[in-house]
């Protein structure tokens, strides 16, 4: 994204108040992105907009300060308990960051106070902040402004304070029905005034997202922002100064690689993206130990309390390697991020896309890598199509040690590492079970024995999808794992103080152990209809940002990969049928068009 695009705040179409300017200045924002040049003026003439643009175009910026140009126009001005703007968005993390940028503006403008409303506090304590300050401007996420809304019994209503409203926003709106947020937000949207401003802002456009635009906002105007230079027909949806690479390293050696890399880029900030919570907390544990001199955080969704205190210290941060999951791909900005590192590639290729977005944000350079397996590699060819995402193949790693014998002396010496590296085994086949692209990443393909070894596991887990198999290729280590103690002395006691209590627990009425034989989780069904309806509508509107009839279309052009993988057709053979396919389905949808304009 060209940050000089559309010029100076001065050429806008509408006369921004000078302490807005002011605070831009401040902020060294002294050129508009095209998302800003677009957006601004439309929602400032009192147009609803629906804007879509790459990862790190500015978004944030393209609404803070209509809100407060439009509040500031208010004939009747807003009391302590009114609200005059609503910015819904899916992670407190994104919410705390718009809190920010918002409270560079207001400090300017004693007349509004803003109020951030996310969950990991205590509801009742906001209800008493809200209480004893009032918030016109209210930045939340959807569960914890729902509970808001109901909290008529402890003296806040809250139903009455929006009455006022003039805007609503909702950031990273595809991610919010994605969540599951949409009860939530159902929930939200019939507290609020019909008559009010409504921006939609995100980076990918889906058909659940085109149901909120039609049902939320009247007659908007819809604004999607390219990257300079793109075809109209291939939208590129990663900035263009993002260098998008991919590697393909055997089972064993991915984290060998991974440890190489990074103490090879012990300068800069990178983030590392793993597929769970337990692989952040055991690989993230193993780097803190592995790549030295280097600060090393770990966040993951089930870090309630500790996430928001964990973000900030990184983003403050000259240097570090910050370990995530997913709960860090969307909207978040971090500043100076060089690399985004992909260990486990997403279970959705629109995830992808907004993990690679992390860096290369505002016009600044950037990097990404994703680490596949031999077996992934046509992986890069579905990207380029799917989510029209060029990758080029780096060259390998070099100086690489096998960190992985240590990493073992960390599991004997410790009961919480070999603990942690059992976790992330079982959950990470369960993740690979879950892939949305499974005609490539088959849990039947993988070769559990070698991925042990990359996890440098002790001995194998029981768990449904090894039971009955041989893995020769394995070899156990000899120590007694049952004997293997805490380091942590507190744990370590109470662990002998529950197995002392068993034994005597055993001793006094033996029991009769029942096994139940489980499924496995990648063959394991639905508990219910529900459930399967919104796995297979993910599949085919968020997570793959396509269309119904689209997914037909998908599906071949993957089979085709698999073919030209296995050689059982060229390149040139590929390139003919994947263009045959594309020609087929534009004169369907061209007849499709005819056909819907003349029922209109």
């Amino acid at each position: 994204m060209e940050n000089v695009t559309e010029g100076g705040w001065d050429t806008l179409p509408v006369k921004l108040h000078q302490s807005i300017l002011q605070t831009l200045s401040e902020l060294r924002f002294t050129h508009m992105t095209p998302v800003q040049a677009a957006c601004i003026p439309l929602f400032m003439n009192n147009k609803d907009v629906a804007a879509e643009a790459v990862t790190g175009s500015g978004k944030t910026l393209a609404f803070v300060i209509p809100i407060l140009q439009i509040l500031l126009k208010r004939e009747e001005k807003l009391k302590k308990m009114q609200v005059g703007a609503l910015i819904v968005t899916p992670t407190r993390e994104l919410a705390t960051q718009i809190s920010e940028v918002m409270g560079h503006f207001i400090q300017h403008f004693p007349q509004f106070r803003q109020i951030l409303l996310i969950g990991g506090s205590n509801p009742i304590e906001d209800v008493e902040k809200f209480k004893a300050q009032g918030g016109n401007i209210v930045i939340g996420t959807p569960g914890r402004l729902e509970d808001m809304f109901r909290r008529k019994a402890d003296g806040l209503d809250l139903a009455s304070c929006v009455k006022t409203l003039d805007v609503l926003v909702l950031d990273e709106a595809d991610r919010l029905l994605d969540m599951g947020f949409e009860a939530s937000l159902n929930a939200i949207l019939g507290y609020l005034p019909k008559q009010r401003r409504t921006g939609l802002f995100s980076a990918t456009q889906t058909q659940e997202l085109e149901k909120l635009v039609r049902a939320g906002l009247r007659n908007p105007v819809r604004i999607t922002v390219k990257e300079k230079g793109a075809a109209a027909s291939s939208v590129q949806k990663t900035p263009a100064r993002l260098h998008n690479y991919y590697t393909v390293c055997r089972t064993e050696e991915k984290f060998n690689m991974l440890v190489a890399f990074l103490r090879q880029h012990k300068h800069g900030k990178h983030l590392v993206f793993f597929s769970t919570c337990a692989c952040v907390e055991y690989y993230g544990r193993a780097l803190e130990a592995l790549v030295k001199n280097v600060k090393v955080l770990c966040i993951h969704g089930k870090m309630k309390d500790k996430r928001h205190k964990i973000f900030k210290e990184f983003r403050d941060l000259k240097s570090g390697i910050l370990v995530c999951t997913d709960v860090m791909a969307r909207g978040i900005d971090i500043p100076e991020v060089n690399w985004v590192l992909q260990y486990d590639p997403p279970s959705s290729a629109s995830a992808f896309v907004h993990r690679c977005g992390r860096t290369a944000r505002i016009g600044h350079q950037g990097s990404a890598l994703v680490f596949l397996l031999p077996m992934e590699e046509s992986y890069v060819t579905f990207l380029s199509i799917n989510q029209k995402c060029p990758l080029q193949e780096m060259a390998p790693v070099k100086d690489v040690v096998d960190v992985l014998p240590k990493l073992k002396a960390m599991a004997r010496a410790d009961r919480a590492v070999f603990e942690r590296g059992m976790r992330a085994f079982v959950s990470c086949i369960q993740a690979y079970a879950k892939h949305e692209c499974s005609l490539i990443f088959r849990v039947k393909d993988l070769d559990f024995s070698a991925l042990a070894r990359g996890f440098a596991l002790l001995r194998l887990p029981k768990m449904p999808e090894l039971r009955g198999k041989a893995f020769p290729d394995f070899t156990p280590d000899p120590i007694d794992t049952d004997s293997i103690p805490y380091k942590d002395k507190n744990r370590q006691r109470q662990r002998r103080k529950m197995l002392a209590e068993q034994k005597e627990r055993e001793q006094a009425q033996p029991v009769r152990k029942i096994f139940v034989k489980n499924k496995a989780w990648s063959k394991q069904k639905s508990k219910n209809d529900r459930r399967k309806k919104v796995a297979a509508k993910r599949k085919r509107e968020e997570g793959s940002d396509i269309e119904d009839e689209d997914m037909d279309e998908l599906l071949s052009d993957t089979r085709l990969l698999k073919k030209l993988k296995k050689g059982k057709i060229s390149e040139e053979d590929f390139e003919k049928q994947v263009t045959a396919a594309r020609v087929s389905q534009s004169k369907t949808a061209g007849k499709q068009q005819e056909e819907d304009s003349e029922t209109d």
